[in-house]
């Protein structure tokens, strides 16, 4: 047995136990955490054009196709946080499951989707701050632009360092403020749909909409491709576990909530956009994040700035909400020894990862600066090897929840469905969207810059210079000073009495175990 048990009944440890300050937050703030990590409002603006390019009438339907395999992943998120409350997630559990190994990979994907993406998100909010303004030749100035950015990514980082708290009330403004404004958005244009006062194209949504049969499996594939990724970030509440009030319970719920919830938004968003413009127009935005702006002014009219807003706001609250992970699994990494111990280090006064988020922060930046300085294509390249790190260490945490709960998945239908099938599904989804992707990625033709390194695409060649980059890194900590962390043997099991307290008895009158039993 490894020496981090879990904080379930019957185990032995307690939230904090890294030195992170416990009870931070409670289950609304980190549901809000949760929603903002995605970039709700920027995330469908970015995708929902191209979504119609390759599914046409039935995009919605592939919205909530791409709901399933991340709903039954935040399942297996939900049940691994019950079993180890840690604020590593992904590292801790897979390397409980599956050994450090594949362990420290996972959490090498989960800490370098961070560098990749933050200063993008960023980029996001900065460039849309002009828009709105009416700043046009500010925003086309990308040395502008960039130094903006940078200032955002330094904001947020240091609000991270600040106090978790902190970090919380910020975030349950912005997403009311995001949220907010897309709802707002659904309400307007389905009053005028109805009251039949929108511009010619106009039309009036319908059920078959929602209907897969209409769609090729070619347009299903296509369209998860694109989907799926739209729901990342939820996790970043389970990574606050540590923190959080109820932390084996309300981290895991609030994951799962925020899935439902961004269905819900998406769904409507996409439906009404589609509706109110019409399918020719929505194509005109593949992928290019600028629909927001026409449609807003098609159904907002001088009310449009509202939907600019949320993209910014969705921006800055990512931007600060995808810090958190990256921190939090370097420092889970650090305490189990499989990282530099300085990455363990916690500020005295806010008990938050002090070194791990500035250090974070300040490779993100590093990231987006360089990346920007080759060309902006370079650096939306980057972002789509994200695809690739994100289905890896989702469809790894799955495989992790049905080995880790292998002795209780046939104690009763609950648990089979939930930490059984449910997990498994998802992940194998995942590993096939995977797969896609790299298929899709090879191809230099299929990449923003057009770019071939050593025969495949750009984006590929980004993510495997990051896997190769987490391999040498991880034979090197072997080799030197880790050698007791990859010493642990893996393929441990949940305990009797976490898996009663999360499951409920076997069978009528069954009681918890007595210690020791």
């Amino acid at each position: 047995m490894s020496e981090v048990e879990g904080t379930g009944p019957g185990s032995t440890t307690t939230a904090g136990k890294k030195g992170l300050k416990a009870n931070a937050i409670g289950f609304w703030e980190g549901l809000s955490i949760g929603l903002d990590a995605t970039a709700p409002a920027y995330s469908i603006a970015a995708v929902l054009g191209s979504m119609v390019v390759v599914a046409g009438i039935h995009a919605p339907a592939v919205i909530w196709l791409s709901f399933v395999p991340m709903f039954l992943i935040a399942g297996a998120f939900l049940y691994m946080n019950r079993a180890d409350t840690d604020c590593g997630t992904t590292f801790s559990w897979v390397t409980r499951a599956m050994g450090p190994w594949i362990g420290w990979i996972g959490g090498w994907a989960v800490f370098t989707t961070g560098v990749l993406v933050i200063g993008s998100l960023a980029d996001v909010a900065a460039r849309y701050l002009f828009v709105m303004v009416g700043a046009d030749g500010l925003a086309a100035n990308r040395t502008v632009v960039i130094t903006v950015a940078v200032v955002i990514v330094l904001v947020m980082t240091w609000l991270c360092v600040r106090g978790t708290e902190a970090s919380a009330k910020f975030q349950v403004w912005l997403v009311f403020a995001q949220v907010g404004a897309l709802l707002l958005f659904v309400l307007v244009a389905v009053v005028r749909l109805f009251m039949g006062n929108l511009p010619a194209g106009a039309t009036n949504p319908d059920w078959s909409w929602l209907s897969p049969s209409g769609l090729t499996s070619d347009q299903l594939v296509s369209g998860l491709l694109i989907g799926v990724f739209i729901y990342w970030g939820w996790e970043s509440a389970v990574n606050l576990s540590e923190e959080s009030e109820d932390g084996d319970t309300a981290p895991g719920r609030a994951g799962i909530w925020s899935t439902v919830i961004l269905v819900v938004t998406y769904l409507g968003v996409g439906i009404v956009t589609i509706a109110a413009g019409g399918v020719d127009f929505v194509t005109g935005y593949d992928d290019d994040d600028a629909l927001f702006g026409a449609i807003g002014d098609l159904v907002l009219g001088p009310f449009a700035f509202i939907l600019l807003l949320s993209i910014i706001t969705s921006g800055i609250a990512s931007t600060q909400t995808t810090i958190l992970p990256a921190s939090r699994v370097s420092l889970s990494m650090a305490s189990a020894g499989a990282f530099p111990r300085i990455f363990s280090r916690i500020h005295p006064s806010y008990g938050t990862p002090s070194f791990s988020t500035w250090f974070i922060g300040g490779v993100a930046i590093l990231w987006y600066v360089g990346a920007s300085a080759v060309s902006d294509n370079f650096l939306f390249d980057s972002i789509s090897a994200l695809s690739l790190m994100i289905a890896f260490y989702y469809a790894l945490t799955g495989v992790a929840c049905a080995i880790y709960w292998r002795r209780r998945l046939f104690t009763s239908v609950k648990a089979f469905l939930l930490i059984g099938v449910g997990p498994l599904v998802g992940a194998a989804t995942l590993f096939y969207l995977l797969f896609e992707s790299v298929r899709s990625l090879a191809d230099p033709e299929a990449s923003y810059s057009g770019t071939s390194v050593l025969g495949v695409g750009l984006p590929l060649a980004i993510a495997v210079f990051f896997l190769g980059l987490g391999l040498v890194l991880m034979l090197v900590w072997r080799f030197t000073v880790g050698a007791a962390f990859f010493s642990r043997k893996g393929f441990e099991t949940v305990s009797d009495a976490v898996a009663l307290a999360a499951l409920g008895p076997t069978r009528p009158g069954a009681a918890l175990p007595k210690d020791g039993e």
